[in-house]
């Protein structure tokens, strides 16, 4: 499941705010308890238990069922998230001055994938899934969702630097999942960040979630299916390169040496020789939990 700070999430947040309701998030763990059994845990009524149970399941925390054989006559509650992840509102980076790029997953010049992939826009799978060459299809470039087991997507961006312009920081955000054939919210996959043929970053992103549905992912897309990614920020520095605040190699942004290149490459890929080879899926508008498509930042100051 991911957050944010808007209103929808505060739901979650009031549930996790009660010793009581952590405990029987505790105790429930991977198993499945009925109302009884964490009534006697916690030494509760069946009824004050019921309502701590519903207010989680309101909030998509548990999910329940009637028990069979002797607990046919039982209400069973298991989890229904395996983790949560909170996106914080981005920092401001004040006296830098910024260029900024929407980039259309769909608008990469060059791939390849290995089944399972595929692309969808938000009224339709384009052409049929499974089938690499309609990452060729003209309707690729209204593509919101893409998603492969093996192989990469290159894009090419007009690099929008002046030779007056000194670039301080690069900023690459883009919601991303893991893919699985149907899908598994614990599918760990190295994901290799290039940027300029230079690898920046191996993030491993957790898993293909469907727990919940996405905010924007059509009503015609499976709930078995992945429905959202973790929003991740890749910032290039003076320093290194980091993801959320997180240190991930020394390559700086004077390594990249954008000015003396008209364009900026950036390249993501599950490599054959992954540790962790989950596959990838990308998330654009009209899918996920962020409408939004891959969005480059270029902070800059004026050279004197």
């Amino acid at each position: 499941m991911e957050l944010d700070l808007e209103l929808h999430s505060l739901p979650i947040y009031e549930c996790l705010a009660s010793e009581t309701r952590l405990k029987i998030l505790k105790f429930i763990g991977n198993q499945k308890k009925s109302i009884g059994e964490i009534a006697n845990y916690l030494e509760m009524s069946n009824a004050i238990v019921t309502r701590h149970v519903q207010q989680m399941e309101d909030a998509g925390l548990l999910n329940s069922e009637r028990g069979l054989g002797k607990n046919r006559n039982k209400k069973m509650v298991f989890l229904k998230v395996d983790d949560i992840h909170i996106n914080f509102p981005e920092k401001i980076y004040v006296g830098y001055k910024l260029h900024q790029t929407h980039l259309k997953l769909g608008h990469f010049v060059d791939f390849a994938a290995k089944p399972t992939c595929g692309l969808a826009t938000v009224k339709g799978v384009v052409g049929k899934a499974d089938d690499p060459k309609y990452f060729m299809d003209a309707n690729r470039v209204d593509a919101g969702l893409l998603w492969f087991s093996e192989g990469f997507v290159e894009y090419k961006i007009p690099n929008l630097l002046s030779k007056d312009e000194e670039a301080n920081m690069l900023e690459i955000s883009f919601e991303i999942a893991s893919e699985f054939p149907v899908s598994n919210n614990v599918w760990p996959s190295d994901i290799s960040i290039y940027v300029n043929d230079i690898l920046v970053a191996v993030y491993t992103v957790p898993g293909n979630f469907s727990d919940t549905r996405g905010r924007y992912t059509p009503k015609w897309w499976n709930d078995s299916f992945s429905q959202y990614g973790l929003l991740k920020h890749l910032r290039i520095n003076k320093l290194d390169t980091g993801i959320d605040g997180e240190a991930y190699s020394p390559v700086t942004i004077d390594d990249l040496e954008l000015n003396k290149h008209p364009f900026i490459k950036l390249r993501l890929a599950v490599e054959p020789d992954a540790t962790n080879k989950g596959g990838l899926t990308l998330f654009g508008k009209g899918f996920g939990n962020h409408n939004q498509d891959i969005i480059l930042n270029t902070y800059y100051l004026e050279k004197e």
